[in-house]
């Protein structure tokens, strides 16, 4: 069982991105819950959602301000359950363009993408692989105005948000349709 909200906020305090700046000027932690709200309103589980507020906690492929060492996995894990740490987990080591490009490509399982810090070939199963997409494009769609960097892998996200469908479909030609107001 997870942890509630109020562990979780002390837990990350106490690692300390309290004070953290993500884009714009918005806070990692504020980022961090936002993703999660998102997720929440698209319907996902609640794991899904918890693993909304820790999908960069050991750093991505691009976000390097804060890497929370890998030893502390089992720590993250008992606080908001395996498999929504799991998710978070892929989230920070995938390699991005192999990802991509299983989200342009592949149509049956195992879907595969690289371990960006091992080359390892992490193998998903279909649902996994739409679970992170998901939490992927929700992560972007949550920041990308403010980055204003609306072209960043544009083709790959808008992959995802097709193969989702629905609300995924619907939040990022909503949030896209800001780009020519920005």
């Amino acid at each position: 069982m997870a942890a509630d909200m109020k562990t979780i906020t002390e837990f990350l305090k106490q690692i300390g991105i309290e004070d953290l700046v993500h884009t714009g000027q918005k806070s990692y932690i504020g980022h961090n819950f936002s993703v999660r709200n998102d997720l929440e309103k698209w319907g996902c589980e609640e794991w899904l959602c918890l693993a909304g507020i820790f999908h960069s906690i050991y750093g991505t492929e691009r976000f390097q301000r804060f890497q929370l060492p890998w030893e502390q996995r089992p720590e993250v894990r008992e606080l908001i359950g395996e498999r929504a740490e799991e998710m978070a987990w892929w989230n920070c080591i995938m390699d991005r363009p192999t990802f991509d490009a299983a989200v342009g490509k592949q149509t049956v399982e195992p879907y595969t993408f690289l371990n960006r810090l091992t080359s390892e070939t992490i193998e998903l199963t279909e649902a996994e692989f739409n679970d992170l997409c998901t939490l992927h494009l929700c992560d972007w769609l949550e920041q990308v105005g403010r980055s204003a960097d609306w072209g960043y892998r544009r083709e790959a996200y808008r992959g995802m948000a097709e193969r989702l469908g629905g609300i995924a479909l619907e939040s990022y030609d909503k949030v896209f349709a800001n780009e020519s107001t920005v």
